[in-house]
């Protein structure tokens, strides 16, 4: 859910800012990165190949949700680590599992910032479901 926050806010329809010509024109998006997770077009076809679920919506709680649970099990498969830390998967999320071996984060200073609020963010919702009934 962590991951959730960071990237959309928790707005189903969440799209990159789009680039501006001339300085004021709106022109083109960043990226295809769209919803909840903020998924690529090529990555969201891969979930739905791989897990079976056709039908997945972007902008759907439930299917982001199932979507970031694939990919943190994915990565943890393919570099180690754990589902339950936070921070490296945020770096693995960001910048795909082998941009995250390859340690294409370390000289992102903001991107090591914002993996620690997404850890942050992780630890205060686990307490928060620690002490619910």
């Amino acid at each position: 859910m962590a991951i959730l926050k960071q990237e959309s806010s928790f707005k189903h329809d969440a799209k990159p800012k789009r680039k501006k010509l001339l300085g004021f024109i709106p022109w083109t998006r960043q990226s295809s990165a769209f919803g909840y997770a903020q998924v690529l077009d090529e990555t969201w076809e891969q979930y739905i190949d791989e897990s079976g679920n056709n039908g997945a919506d972007r902008d759907s709680f439930k299917d982001a949700i199932d979507f970031i649970g694939w990919y943190t099990f994915k990565t943890h498969s393919m570099t180690g680590v754990s589902k339950w830390d936070a921070y490296n998967q945020y770096l693995a999320y960001h910048e795909g599992q082998g941009g995250f071996q390859r340690k294409t984060f370390k000289n992102k200073k903001w991107l090591l910032e914002t993996a620690r609020r997404v850890d942050n963010t992780a630890k205060i919702y686990s307490t928060q479901l620690k002490n619910c009934q």
